[in-house]
């Protein structure tokens, strides 16, 4: 039922992350983009209701958190736009270590559900994640955004701040970098040598959906784009259009996984093969 929209949502959201705006009219485009979003699931969800609890879990634990958490970034990322000091590259680290201790703050605040969502239990999730209203709830929910009672449940705005947040970081020890060209008392240099990805991007596509589908980084907090973002940093490669990719990839009429599983064929062999040791 919402496949398609978080799927479009996707391919949009990609594109403006990855244009050449400068971060305001990122965060303008990319905040309208999420209203509509959030808008047409929400209309989805007044028309067709759940057939079952498990059905409505998965839709505020992981669907609407989705553009939920970008709406909550981009407002964040305006907000510390206008208000960073203008000139004075002092001036300027000096607020951004203030807006970095603000999010430790945040965290520390809600340090007991992070853990709960980041260890992946899931025994109470019919109480964080479904409308069920007026129940006593073990971890404080956040208050700070206005909710549509029928289109919220009690927790699913806290879960897409703490997913916005760490999105929220990457953007501010960017611009800390930026500011700090060459100082390596406060970012350290990097101890391994340069790694080069070197096989077909499709082949890193295979690879970031397959950890995103596992959700295996950050308990599963971490998106894609947010996956692809890290590789980049890491392979030194820039991924053009991933979304674009895994739609190539779906519609393959060969195997849809064929790196994975060159890199299980050639680990089964290595670790069958006989050695002189």
């Amino acid at each position: 039922m919402f496949e398609n929209t978080i799927e479009d949502f996707n391919i949009k959201i990609n594109a403006i992350i990855n244009s050449e705006e400068n971060h305001l009219k990122k965060a303008t485009d990319g905040i309208n983009l999420c209203n509509k979003t959030l808008a047409s699931l929400k209309e989805k969800v007044e028309q067709n209701d759940f057939e079952a609890t498990p059905d409505e879990i998965d839709f505020f634990k992981n669907t609407k958190t989705l553009p939920m958490s970008y709406l909550i970034y981009f407002t964040e990322l305006h907000s510390c736009e206008l208000r960073k000091p203008k000139a004075g590259t002092s001036y300027q680290i000096e607020f951004l270590e203030k807006e970095m201790r603000k999010i430790n703050k945040f965290f520390s605040r809600n340090l007991d559900f992070v853990n709960y969502m980041e260890q992946g239990y899931t025994y109470i999730d019919h109480q964080f994640f479904t409308r069920n209203h007026g129940n006593s709830f073990p971890f404080t929910p956040m208050t700070d955004y206005y909710q549509y009672p029928e289109f919220s449940s009690s927790h699913d705005m806290l879960w897409a701040k703490i997913k916005a947040m760490h999105r929220f970081i990457h953007y501010i020890r960017e611009a800390m970098q930026k500011l700090n060209a060459g100082n390596t008392t406060l970012f350290e240099e990097k101890k391994h040598k340069v790694l080069l990805w070197t096989a077909p991007k499709t082949a890193l596509a295979e690879l970031i959906y397959a950890l995103y589908s596992n959700g295996a980084l950050n308990h599963g907090a971490a998106d894609i784009n947010t996956i692809a973002s890290s590789f980049e940093d890491f392979f030194n490669i820039k991924i053009d259009n991933i979304y674009k990719t895994y739609t190539e990839i779906k519609e393959r009429k060969s195997s849809k996984t064929k790196f994975l599983e060159e890199l299980m064929l050639n680990l089964q062999q290595k670790s069958t093969k006989k050695t002189n040791n």
